[in-house]
């Protein structure tokens, strides 16, 4: 199984000023939005990437390009529309506070698969188109680069929310539960016998535990089972289990 890293963009000008920016172009990291990228680089460059999946967003592609930066080895920046910002129509390009006054504003928080924005799209389109672009991106990294590798996705925060929330097999409309800040870093893994969120919003420490053992010291914890029983290791450790070697040193 590969391991799925989401990366939200750092702040822009329209996070800070409060408005919904949307797909309007122009769009770009602010000083502070570009100090996050920067750190969220630091903490993924000792983790050994397969790929670097954009949203083709200017803000994404800014912090996508700062997360290369961060790293020893050259690796290309893949675009991908579905995981585009949502389309939100007529709403993008207004101010939050406004917007908060309009009736779909209480839609969009208490029950967003009812969410259609006007002249955009609704919520529930944004997360399958989302959610089925990540899935087939991780399918194909899976078969090209081993169960073992590591890629990232940069995108939104809507949009990083929505994949969440159907790993954790929650309701769309209890997505609204979840936070996921400018440059925050979630990790999910897609398995053949459920998604795990291993997890999220996180904002500091190096994440080299993500790193898969190296080939022997895979063998050695294999042992002797059979390949039947090591397809076993996709289920959930009754009690918790160890946990991967070296997290939270």
């Amino acid at each position: 199984m590969a391991t799925l890293v989401l990366v939200r963009h750092g702040r822009t000008t329209a996070n800070a000023s409060g408005v919904l920016a949307g797909r309007l172009p122009g769009v770009r990291l602010d000083d502070v939005g570009a100090a996050q990228a920067r750190r969220a680089g630091e903490r993924l460059a000792a983790v050994r990437l397969a790929a670097i999946v954009s949203s083709p967003m200017e803000r994404c592609k800014q912090t996508a390009k700062a997360l290369v930066a961060a790293r020893e080895e050259p690796l290309r920046i893949a675009s991908e529309k579905g995981l585009s910002e949502c389309d939100y129509g007529e709403w993008q390009g207004r101010a939050l506070k406004d917007l908060a006054k309009e009736p779909l504003w209480k839609v969009v928080q208490t029950q967003p698969s009812a969410a259609a924005f006007p002249g955009g799209e609704s919520l529930p389109a944004m997360q399958a188109r989302a959610v089925a672009a990540v899935r087939r991106r991780d399918a194909e990294i899976d078969a090209e680069h081993g169960a073992g590798a590591v890629w990232v996705a940069v995108s939104h925060g809507d949009i990083i929310k929505s994949i969440l929330a159907d790993a954790l097999g929650m309701h769309l409309d209890l997505f609204q539960r979840l936070f996921v800040d400018p440059a925050s870093i979630s990790v999910v893994r897609y398995t053949g016998t459920r998604p795990y969120v291993v997890a999220s919003n996180t904002h500091e420490g190096s994440l080299e535990w993500l790193n898969p053992p190296p080939p022997k010291a895979r063998k050695r914890a294999t042992g002797s089972r059979s390949r039947a029983r090591a397809a076993g290791d996709d289920d959930a450790p009754v009690g918790g289990g160890a946990g991967p070697a070296g997290a939270g040193l």
